[in-house]
């Protein structure tokens, strides 16, 4: 018997942990291109003449699909009825597809005159791509998910999801630094999209390796039709009324609507509060994604060895709050104070995902893993589709300044307190669901390696 489990593929280290290198390389590229718009907002506004409400309308453009059509829902279907190889190939066209129509839009202002359901020409068209995009990227995040679990339940698993996201956010700390630096450089504020088309065909061609190894696997335990049990529709109204899965699906929508569209406006945060250059505002906000590259994975370590999964999303709610109430008030408006922020928040960023994503895996039975993922990811694409608009009507409508004497050209006051009652809704929704988990016996608070 011992024999036969050491021939499969995940049983061994070196294999398991090259698996999570190929996938973990597409999804690298896939949040360089997420984030590449962010550091570009000052010059969005100056060269093609953005205003803020625009500049959330498109970064809301990437929940789009995702919600109104729940492609992520049919996408977590056809995960678990197709597989990771079609699934995740699919997600890579799409990735690419929408990068392409987003630079063809940024790169070709001039022949796109007109209007679109009140939107220039081109803001819609960028925005189309950002939202095919996001239909790929968001299949491709479950896809992922699905494989650790699949390559690593057992063994490291909390340890694999945080390097995987560790590596993915790698690509974010990269795109904030370097974006406005080569934008100037070669003079050209579309130069850095094509940097990212180019980096998600590369990604594209890594998934395709770990699609060998994918079938390999199959082969060896003699799975070639995933999942073991036949995917059932009945199995939504399982899941959903699965009361931990719902805890874990609002607490992820409100956590990552603090987190994700901040980033989106975190250098023009920088830049209007703090007083930061636009060429060095990156540096600071790209500490976020830099300290989840170390600390992702040293709390999914210890989820994996001590447990405390419950507890550790608590503690990452705690920081939020605090985080965000102190980007709201007016003291301290220093670009080191702002740096030590930042860092915190990068705690808190790797803390909460770090215990939440393995803790699924504890309340959902694997056969329905994709769509369980898929249904708590489109919640979360509720907050991505939202709140960035919102955020946009914000500082548009009560946050916007008179900067003709060179001053700030918005007061993110009244940004920031939102985005402070997201985390505090979060902490309320973590503390619920250390409760439930007492009552249910979820295993949250269990230690992941047996």
């Amino acid at each position: 018997m011992v024999e036969k489990v050491q021939q499969t593929l995940r049983d061994s280290a070196f294999a398991r942990w090259g698996a999570l290198s190929a996938v973990s390389i597409t999804m690298f590229c896939a949040y360089f291109f997420n984030d590449v718009m962010a550091p570009l907002k000052p010059m969005l506004e100056q060269e093609l003449l953005w205003n803020s409400m625009e500049y959330g309308f498109f970064t809301s453009a990437y929940g789009w699909f995702n919600v109104i059509f729940l492609m992520l829902i049919f996408g977590g279907i056809i995960l678990d009825k197709m597989g990771v190889r079609f699934t995740g190939t699919l997600s890579c066209l799409l990735m690419v597809a929408g990068c392409a129509i987003k630079y063809y839009a940024i790169s070709s202002i001039s022949p796109m005159a007109g209007e679109i359901f009140g939107f220039r020409t081109h803001v819609m068209i960028a925005s189309l791509g950002y939202a095919v995009f996001g239909v790929g990227a968001e299949i491709m995040g479950i896809t992922v998910s699905k494989v650790i679990v699949r390559w690593f339940t057992g063994h490291e698993l909390a340890l694999a999801m945080g390097m995987q996201v560790a590596i993915a956010r790698l690509g974010s700390m990269l795109v904030m630094w370097i974006t406005v630096p080569v934008a100037v450089h070669f003079g050209s504020i579309s130069f850095p999209l094509l940097i990212s088309l180019i980096g998600l065909c590369i990604g594209f061609m890594a998934f395709m390796v770990y699609g060998v190894m994918e079938k390999t696997l199959d082969k060896q335990i003699g799975d070639d039709a995933e999942p073991e049990e036949p995917f059932k529709m009945s199995d939504i109204k399982e899941i959903m009324m699965n009361p931990g899965f719902w805890l874990i699906a609002i607490l992820c929508l409100l956590f990552y609507s603090a987190v994700f569209p901040f980033m989106k406006y975190a250098n023009d945060l920088m830049i209007n509060k703090y007083g930061v250059a636009a060429e060095s505002a990156g540096f600071i906000t790209g500490l976020l994604p830099l300290g989840t590259l170390f600390l992702t994975p040293t709390f999914g370590g210890i989820y994996d060895k001590f447990g405390k999964g419950a507890t550790i999303m608590i503690v990452g709610a705690v920081l939020l709050i605090v985080v965000h109430l102190l980007f709201a008030l007016p003291i301290l408006n220093y670009w080191w104070f702002a740096t030590i922020i930042m860092i915190v928040l990068g705690i808190a960023f790797s803390l909460v995902p770090s215990a939440m994503w393995p803790s699924v895996a504890k309340i959902i039975p694997q056969r329905q893993l994709g769509t369980a993922y898929a249904l708590i990811f489109w919640v979360q694409n509720i907050g991505l589709a939202g709140v960035p608009a919102l955020i946009g009507y914000v500082l548009e409508r009560y946050g916007k300044l008179d900067a003709t004497d060179g001053g700030p050209a918005y007061d993110y006051t009244a940004p920031m307190i939102i985005f402070t009652m997201f985390g505090v809704a979060a902490l309320i929704v973590a503390i619920t669901l250390k409760s439930v988990n007492a009552k249910k016996g979820y295993g949250l608070e269990q230690p992941n390696m047996k």
